[in-house]
């Protein structure tokens, strides 16, 4: 089992990462988790930043020696814009999200998710809609932790070596609001209360599953010291 962070886009000013990442299990099946921002996309908080070849999914994984058609399954975390603007590249996967957040982007009642409706809603697609937390496959489970939006889900790797890592993806974007009960609530996180029930249950399973490592969504602190593909943890 290898898990690949990749850097779909960067900040050019406070280095605030977009990450996806990818997960090899050791029976060869391929795990995407997000797809970033579309190509040519411009970076948020930014005036002439643009998602480049390089940093774009389907670039990121040809580096690695994939096609999007080698990904067996792409975790959808969200259908923020720097978390769905590829899903359309991969018509062959399996796409695996929250049916409570499927719904709600797909109501059309939210215009945030409206932004990457193109890439994220097309009969091209195959969706599986789950329920709460699953195993997807052995070492990787699914947990749902709404609040940041309805359905968002974080994602739990098992590797042999380095042992449990825990993807907070947006339920925490940084490492000093890993606190229920003093995190602070950002301007994009649609339940307050959501957001500090999740943090408790991510911080909960963290202890009680002995994690290694958490890696947070948007941490560009603890992005600087992580391992990049097309380094691994294993």
């Amino acid at each position: 089992m290898k898990l690949y962070l990749l850097q779909l886009a960067i900040h050019p000013e406070n280095g605030i990462p977009a990450p996806g990442y990818l997960i090899q299990t050791d029976t060869g099946v391929n795990v995407l988790i997000d797809t970033g921002f579309p190509l040519r996309h411009t970076i948020p908080g930014s005036t002439n930043s643009y998602v480049d070849e390089q940093s774009y999914i389907v670039n990121q994984l040809a580096a690695l020696g994939l096609e999007s058609r080698d990904i067996d399954f792409l975790i959808c975390t969200h259908f923020d814009p720097d978390h769905s603007g590829g899903h359309d590249a991969f018509p062959e996967s399996e796409l695996v999200v929250q049916r409570s957040h499927f719904e709600v982007a797909h109501s059309g009642t939210h215009p945030r998710f409206e932004a990457m409706r193109s890439h994220w809603d097309h009969a091209q697609l195959r969706y599986r809609l789950i329920d709460g937390d699953i195993v997807l496959l052995p070492g990787i489970e699914l947990i749902e932790t709404s609040g940041h939006v309805p359905g968002h889900q974080s994602v739990l790797v098992r590797l042999p070596e380095t042992g449990p890592v825990l993807l907070v993806i947006d339920a925490v974007a940084r490492s000093e609001q890993f606190d229920a009960d003093t995190r602070d609530i950002g301007s994009n996180d649609m339940d307050a209360h959501g957001v500090r029930e999740s943090t408790r249950k991510l911080v909960e399973l963290a202890q009680r599953e002995h994690v290694a490592l958490t890696v947070f969504g948007h941490d560009a602190t603890q992005w600087q010291t992580l391992k990049k593909a097309p380094d691994y943890y294993q």
